[in-house]
């Protein structure tokens, strides 16, 4: 199966090493980073989700009336619209982008951060919404007669939609989660499941986790798995890591710097959510695994999101990114610090080798399939 990159689509130009200095929602930086993935080899870019941020499906249509090619994945909490709502919106981005949207439903991992839009429902419950929800939202996406639901979280008459998805019979639907609830509500709803980058053997057991969820959902399918890293490249292996150890510094300099960050850490208090738990439980275990993971940068920012890295040459990177395909893992997120510069870097050094080594692969895995038949 050809392998698939996900880039990031931020809309201003600061990270985790340094402050912003353009305004939130930045036109000309929004649509320079898209074009740096697509000049360069990304398939998709995603439009993150937070309180307070600017809106992301408005940000992605923005985007989508402005390239031909770079397909959207689309993060959406449901706390913050009602079902039928979201799922007009979803479609009619479909149509601009003309059938390059994917979304990614996100049930949230942090009681704080969901009260911030008004969101006070338990963990476990928002699960059990969000399974409700993306229900909803495929309905509204596929029927073309009215319908009435009648659910725990939701309750309506009558709703047909008038605006339906290029894509048929509808987008893909991407889910993320490392607890056992998360597993469920992905098992049964999800096209695409995504982890956080871990080890390969705790990547290994996830993915039976989200086989074994998906078969007890009743589904013969099972989601394709996304696994998500922040690369550190350079042209040699001793320079790529000069360029590591410079990044959590700086991550920790911005931490002392910025107000915010620093009231973000300032608590002290352990995250809520299974997947940062796992992040960080992996880095004080130790701060480098298999090939080329290394796990500083997570236990910098507290285990907060897409944060392990993987540290070497492009070659050694394309490596590591391939013994993770190998796993079963065809669609690798990355993003770096710079996201510009590392865009185009990762683009050119980066991609062509592991979608080289994964067409022999595939040739190689067709000649067997071939040579059985024939014997």
């Amino acid at each position: 199966m050809p392998v698939e990159f996900l880039g990031i689509a931020a809309t201003g130009d600061g990270s985790e090493t340094t402050a912003r200095t353009t305004h939130a929602f930045d036109r000309d930086y929004t649509l320079r980073l898209a074009r740096a993935h697509e000049d360069h080899g990304w398939d998709r870019v995603l439009f993150a989700y937070s309180a307070g941020a600017p809106e992301p499906a408005a940000a992605a249509a923005y985007l989508a009336a402005k390239l031909d090619r770079l397909q959207i994945l689309l993060a959406h909490r449901p706390n913050v619209s009602y079902p039928t709502f979201a799922a007009k919106t979803f479609a009619t981005l479909d149509r601009i982008s003309d059938g390059r949207l994917t979304v990614h439903f996100i049930t949230g991992g942090n009681d704080h951060e969901q009260q911030r839009e008004g969101d006070f429902l338990p963990k476990d419950r928002r699960y059990d919404r969000t399974r409700e929800y993306i229900g909803i939202v495929k309905k509204a996406w596929t029927s073309r007669e009215p319908f009435d639901h009648e659910g725990e979280y939701y309750r309506f008459n009558d709703f047909v939609s008038s605006v339906f998805p290029v894509q048929q019979p509808r987008p893909d639907v991407s889910f993320g989660g490392s607890s056992p609830a998360a597993f469920a509500a992905g098992g049964a709803e999800a096209d695409i499941y995504a982890l956080w980058g871990e080890p390969l053997a705790r990547t290994a057991e996830q993915i039976e986790l989200v086989k074994a969820a998906a078969r007890a959902a009743g589904r013969t399918d099972t989601p394709r798995i996304q696994v998500a890293f922040r690369p550190i490249i350079a042209p040699t292996e001793e320079l790529a890591w000069e360029k590591a150890h410079r990044t959590v510094a700086a991550i920790k300099a911005h931490r002392e710097s910025s107000p915010q960050v620093r009231r973000r850490f300032s608590n002290g208090n352990a995250p809520e959510n299974s997947g940062s738990q796992r992040l960080l439980e992996i880095a004080e275990a130790g701060e480098r695994y298999d090939r080329a993971l290394w796990t500083p940068t997570a236990a910098a920012i507290g285990g907060s999101g897409n944060s392990n890295a993987l540290v070497g040459t492009p070659e050694t990177v394309a490596q590591a990114l391939l013994d993770y395909y190998d796993l079963g893992v065809d669609i690798l997120s990355a993003r770096g610090y710079d996201h510009v510069d590392d865009a185009i870097d990762f683009g050119r050094h980066v991609i062509p080798i592991v979608r080289e080594e994964v067409a022999k692969r595939d040739a190689a895995k067709a000649a067997r399939v071939g040579d059985a038949a024939a014997g």
